[in-house]
């Protein structure tokens, strides 16, 4: 045996959760790189608003990919994918060593047939967790992927971002949507217990994972999860992308009034084609691949 796994094997056995951090660690960078062209246009369509004498909006899925692949070339479908990947990193390992920790101390006293609330339980305090810890790089990303010649900003890389934000807006300026992100935990309350259950009908077992069957069960959790909760998407980005006074939305009820107002209600559902075409394959993969990881990492641990 290697000294690197024997390094491993007495380091897993002393935290549990390691494997959990890396798992979902590695398999946020794998979906995130894949992804990021459609993450990008995304983006883009939740940041438009109502229209503007002059500005010519983005049409669509595939109009807005050839129209970013016209006027900025690869690199503008690939805008912010560094933070994106630098925040996958602690976002993923944040959030599934919290789920699993949550899930194995919340579910000690709870009776089997209340199963649903320990995993609506742990989902929510993994999300609140790591929205919390990870916002400031989401906000950059956000900002890199909408820039253009009519943002208030233009950044050079992540780490210009990072500085400008915090001398022009200060400490606040890193957690712009932060309140929105909250509400987005219901989004997890919804994907991880549904996914549980579907691995349940399924008969997926943890030890040995079928590819099949984690991809149906988390691809139609994902699916029912973003299409329940894609409202707090729209927002949090529009909050986020504010840098110069006045604020056009003053906060998260003062923009639904005002996209409401502007927009109707579908203001709301702006880019949701895109976010599925994107969250659904990218999900079905990030937790394909954390599965997977699990059960490689799991073996390693026990040889």
């Amino acid at each position: 045996m290697s000294t690197a796994t024997e390094w491993y094997k007495r380091f897993a056995q002393r935290h549990e959760n390691i494997q959990h951090s890396l798992a979902g660690a590695g398999a946020g960078v794998v979906s995130s790189v894949v992804t990021c062209p459609l993450d990008v246009v995304k983006t883009r369509l939740q940041n438009q608003g109502k229209a503007e004498a002059g500005v010519i909006l983005y049409r669509g899925t595939f109009g807005t990919l050839s129209r970013i692949w016209k006027e900025e070339g690869i690199r503008g479908l690939y805008r912010g994918l560094t933070p994106t990947v630098v925040g996958y990193i602690p976002t993923w390992a944040i959030y599934f060593t919290a789920y699993d920790y949550c899930k194995a101390r919340y579910g000690r006293n709870m009776d089997a047939d209340k199963a649903w609330l320990v995993h609506i339980a742990s989902a929510m305090s993994a999300g609140a967790t790591s929205s919390c810890m990870t916002n400031p790089l989401w906000l950059i990303k956000t900002r890199l992927m909408t820039q253009n010649e009519r943002t208030a900003y233009r950044y050079k890389s992540t780490l210009d971002a990072f500085i400008s934000i915090g001398r022009r807006e200060g400490i606040r300026g890193y957690y712009k949507g932060l309140g929105s992100s909250l509400l987005g935990v219901t989004h997890v309350a919804v994907q991880f217990p549904l996914y549980e259950k579907l691995k349940t009908y399924l008969h997926v077992d943890a030890g040995s994972p079928g590819s099949l069957a984690i991809l149906l069960a988390s691809s139609l959790s994902k699916m029912s999860a973003s299409m329940a909760t894609y409202p707090h998407e729209v927002i949090r980005t529009r909050l986020q992308n504010q840098s110069v006074k006045p604020f056009k939305y003053k906060g998260i009820f003062h923009a639904i009034k005002v996209i409401m107002a502007e927009e109707s209600i579908r203001g709301f559902y702006k880019g949701l084609p895109t976010n599925l075409l994107r969250t659904v394959p990218s999900s079905a993969m990030t937790i394909l691949t954390y599965e997977m990881l699990v059960r490689e990492l799991n073996a390693l641990k026990d040889r």
